[in-house]
């Protein structure tokens, strides 16, 4: 039997200082929805995710809590491993940053990068975001703080560290670029990337002074120095696959496969898209595959939801609010998440959610199928086994639009072509009544209950990567030709 074909996709790696928020949830599910749909391709999936553990917002907030760094990262890494389960997640891997696997891989990436000549050490001053845990230039402040952190001052820094030549890597990644037109999605993101890279890169700090911010992994060589939490988190990426140890896993994942597929927010477009590629190429490694990059979720207000302004939604919080309304609570917030736009910014609430509930789930899918499967059980409409095989579902309009938006990472446009296939079987049922039908032509009748019965199989083929346990049960429905015991999404 031959191999199938390795597929490797992973998220940014959350920075474990607080609870999770919606905005990573929507990050992961869409990573989540593209890897199952991979995997109905009949190819083979690794899907990472992990935690950030190093810096100063967690050695601070450790501090803070009366707790080593340690002790305070190990309870919130559970915390966000936790969604795995939560949300129903088909993860292959979940790294943390301070694994001893990934500190080894850290620090043989800083050698090499090292031996390429790429890093120096040298006295500097700047501006930096602590919330960020970036420097920043005076066109990127406004008034002088950074838009993403208004809460938060400017901190000027002054001292000797390690740096990164980045500067030098500006002529490769503009060919990188243009070789790949399609390296970033979407194109007004991979536009903003040129746009910058073309003005001209700066060198960028990859260490931090130990005395002054202990919580990170020694430089090689240097052990009055740490690594400096971007240039580390990073690496995590391939640390997750083997690197440097494993190199026939590596060579699978990495090269076989064509390259990681990279999702993150927009906030992370400089770091993923072109410092780590950098970064990779200094250390003799070839480049990504592709970076797919998140709008933010906003609050009612507008502003970015974020840790640090306290205006988060915990999705936790989301999933319990459901229990009592559906067996598969995680598949409302996931269908909330993955029909929301795929690439702009959005504001939402817990009302907005309620809406789409209402909408989408309760009076949409889940009312379809409890309709359509108790006209099949009433007239013993049963869907062939031949049919169920056939596939030649992919020949529909709608599905083929479903089958193209997801390769384009558009997964709110193919969640669109789910909701008009059932808006469309809906159309059918108000205008044909088949329930009048079967009643004075028994055939005719059971022919349309059969239309409707295979458009829902389809409908759950479709749902599969969206909302799994939900497809789960319709086919599970459809195959003991039985309307389910209490609805699928009950009315709130």
């Amino acid at each position: 039997m031959p191999s199938k074909k390795p597929f490797y996709i992973t998220t940014t790696l959350p920075y474990v200082n607080s609870d999770p928020h919606i905005g990573f949830a929507m990050e992961i599910v869409r990573a989540d929805a593209i890897a199952r749909y991979h995997n109905s391709l009949n190819e083979e999936v690794f899907f990472n995710t992990g935690t950030d553990e190093h810096g100063v917002k967690i050695f601070e907030e450790a501090t803070l809590a009366g707790k080593t760094p340690q002790e305070y990262v190990d309870i919130y890494s559970a915390k966000f491993s936790e969604l795995i389960e939560a949300l129903n997640l088909s993860i292959s891997s979940f790294v943390r940053t301070t694994d001893e696997k990934h500190i080894e891989a850290a620090k043989k990436f800083w050698k090499l990068c090292d031996e390429t000549g790429d890093i120096y050490k040298k006295q500097y001053k700047v501006k930096y975001c602590n919330g960020c845990e970036l420097e920043k230039t005076d066109s990127e402040l406004v008034d002088g703080k950074c838009p993403l952190h208004t809460n938060l001052e400017i901190e000027i820094r002054e001292e000797e560290n390690y740096f990164f030549k980045y500067s030098k890597y500006q002529d490769k990644l503009m060919s990188l670029y243009k070789e790949h037109p399609d390296f970033i999605t979407p194109q007004f993101r991979f536009n903003e990337t040129l746009k910058w890279t073309e003005r001209g890169l700066e060198d960028f700090s990859i260490s931090r002074l130990k005395s002054k911010m202990p919580w990170g992994i020694p430089v090689p060589g240097d052990e009055t120095q740490v690594m400096y939490v971007w240039f580390d988190a990073l690496v995590s990426y391939i640390s997750a696959i083997g690197w440097p140890h494993d190199k026939d896993t590596f060579e699978k994942w990495w090269n076989q496969s064509g390259g990681v597929i990279q999702y993150c927010g927009k906030d992370n477009n400089r770091q993923q898209s072109s410092m780590w590629q950098a970064m990779l190429i200094s250390a003799g490694l070839n480049p990504s595959k592709k970076i797919i990059i998140n709008g933010f979720i906003n609050g009612v207000d507008g502003r970015k939801m974020s840790k640090s302004l306290g205006n988060v939604i915990n999705p936790y919080e989301v999933v319990e609010l459901f229990k009592p309304f559906t067996d598969f609570p995680e598949d409302v917030l996931r269908f909330f998440l993955l029909q929301l736009p795929s690439f702009e910014d959005t504001n939402i609430d817990i009302t907005s959610i309620k809406d789409i509930y209402s909408a989408y789930l309760a009076n949409g899918i889940g009312n379809l199928t409890n309709r359509i499967m108790k006209l099949a059980e009433t007239y013993k409409v049963t869907l062939s086994e031949e049919y169920k095989w056939s596939e030649t579902y992919k020949d529909d309009d709608l599905y083929k639009q479903y089958i193209q938006n997801l390769n384009a990472y558009d997964i709110k446009k193919a969640v669109e072509a789910i909701t008009q296939t059932t808006q469309k079987m809906d159309e059918y049922m108000q205008t044909n009544e088949p329930f009048k039908v079967i009643k004075v032509d028994e055939a005719r009748g059971k022919e349309m209950i059969y239309k409707l019965v295979r458009n829902l199989w389809e409908v759950a083929i479709m749902l599969e990567p969206i909302i799994p346990r939900t497809a789960e049960k319709i086919k599970e429905t459809i195959s003991v030709n039985k309307m389910p015991e209490k609805p699928l999404f009950a009315r709130l």
